[in-house]
Parts: structure tokens; C-alpha cells; sequence
């Protein structure tokens, strides 16, 4: 086994070990089209996330755990229930103040669920005091991991990820996580070399009333249904109520003007 944390380029240690190996190759091979796919769109969301990781004193690299739990999508859904870009679930998104309703699932939201991940993140970290662990909880939930640390007295994530009632799921987890890492930092040495990296939105955002339906906005601001409901996907429905008082949501810049006039002629 061999660390290279010490290296700058990394924020978390990378462990380069049999486990890792694997996912890399996977990554490499049967995995190439999904991870290529999910690399490119990682561009367009890395300095929203970054951000808000180091408003918080998190590793940027952190950011890749949106990449292996859900490849950066706001649609993702798990078999457990976890949803959005950080795959929370229900009691967890709700701690950290993500509101859920019929018609809003703010785990979808790019800024909103990423502020909730790095909370929680920085959370987890004060319990564990190791990226690895920390990690680890993120997947399985610290009260599961507190429980296998105290029966198997070690703090060593990979000591205790051998251990035969350690969860599959977060035993591959780390591997993975650091695998995604390493070609995402360098993804010319390991074979990605023409990647077409999606842009970051460039956005502003409006009070929209209740009863804005998307679709009739996006008509007035000339853009496409999709782009506007891109760039709100925490409206699961594509409108705000109109028992709502308002909702703020984004639109492309430049817009404000032409959202002004909109919801001046809809309230005549």
C-alpha cells in the first residue's frame, strides 16, 4: 500500500493500493463511457462546489463524492431513497435545511444541496477527524460506522473496511472515491485525453410569485423550457404554486429585465 497525500495536488490522503487499482481500471474500461460522461459534466458544477467546501475548511477533493454518488445529476435516485447531487436522504436533508414538499425538493438544488453537503461534511469530520472516515459516514451514517470503530477498536479506515461486517457498499466506497480523484486530477495520464467539459451556468436570480410556471417564462425570456428548468431542478413540477407566496429561482443573465415585465404582466 502506498499514500501519496503528501503530494500538493491532493487535499485528501491518496491511498494507491489494489482496491484503487481496481476502480481504475474499471474506470478505464466498462466504467469509461459512464465516468468520461460524468468528468465532463463535473466542470460545470467543481467551482460552485469548491467554494463552498473551503467557506467551510473542507478539502476541495470532496467534491467527488458528487461524482460517485450520483455523477453530478440533480436527478439521481438511489434504492434507498437518497436523492439529488449529494444524495441525501429524507431525515438528513431535513436536519440540514433542505425543505421537501410536493412541489420542491431542494435536494436538487446544485448551491442549496451543496452548502447542506459541506454542513454536514464538516459535521462528520469533528466526530472522525479523518477524510477516510469522514467519507465513510457520509455513505453508511455515523452512527453505523461509530458502532464497527468501538467494536473493532482501530481508527484505520482500511484496517476496518477488511473486517467481515464492514458494509460491501462503503468498503468499495473509498477505492472509488480515491480512483475518481486521481483521474479526474490528472485525466491525460490516465487515457482521457479529449474531453468536451460542460461550462458552468452563468446565472442570476429573481423572486419569482407564486403561480410562475416555468414553461410560460422560459416562452417570454426566448430560452428553452429545459435550460430554465436546468437551471431550477428543485421545482419538481416546473411552477410555484400559487398559494406560495414566492420562491427565488435562477435565470440566465442578463434576464432580469425581461423577468420584470413578465411578472408584471401576469399579476394584471
Amino acid at each position: 500500500m502506498t499514500s501519496i497525500d503528501h503530494q500538493p495536488h491532493f487535499d485528501i490522503p491518496v491511498t494507491y493500493n489494489k482496491k484503487v487499482q481496481t476502480w481504475i481500471k474499471y474506470f478505464q474500461g466498462n466504467g469509461r463511457r459512464w465516468f468520461e460522461s460524468r468528468l465532463e459534466r463535473s466542470y460545470r458544477y467543481l467551482p460552485l462546489m469548491h467554494r463552498h467546501l473551503q467557506k467551510k475548511q473542507l478539502p476541495r477533493d470532496l467534491a467527488y463524492i458528487s461524482l460517485i454518488e450520483s455523477g453530478f445529476s440533480a436527478h439521481a435516485v438511489s434504492s434507498a431513497a437518497a436523492v439529488g447531487y449529494w444524495q441525501f436522504i429524507g431525515p438528513t436533508a431535513k436536519r440540514y435545511g433542505l425543505q421537501q414538499t410536493w412541489w420542491l425538493d431542494e435536494r436538487r438544488d446544485f448551491v442549496k444541496s451543496t452548502k447542506a453537503a459541506a454542513n454536514y461534511l464538516s459535521d462528520l469530520y469533528k466526530i472522525f477527524r479523518s477524510w477516510h472516515l469522514t467519507a465513510a459516514a457520509y455513505n453508511m451514517g455515523e452512527g453505523r460506522l461509530l458502532k464497527l470503530i468501538s467494536r473493532h477498536n482501530t481508527m484505520d479506515f482500511w484496517v476496518l473496511s477488511s473486517k467481515k461486517d464492514f458494509p460491501k457498499e462503503t468498503r468499495e466506497y473509498i477505492p472509488k472515491l480515491i480512483a475518481a480523484v486521481l483521474i479526474a486530477k490528472m485525466p491525460k495520464l490516465y487515457g482521457f485525453k479529449n474531453l468536451s467539459p460542460m461550462q458552468p451556468y452563468s446565472y442570476e436570480y429573481v423572486y419569482a410569485r407564486g403561480g410562475t410556471d416555468l414553461k410560460n417564462l422560459a416562452s417570454h425570456l426566448d430560452i428553452s423550457h429545459k435550460e430554465l428548468k436546468r437551471l431550477n431542478p428543485s421545482l419538481k413540477h416546473g411552477f410555484i404554486p400559487s398559494k406560495i407566496q414566492g420562491y427565488w429561482i435562477r435565470i440566465p443573465k442578463g434576464k432580469v429585465t425581461q423577468v420584470s415585465q413578465y411578472m408584471k404582466r401576469v399579476s394584471t
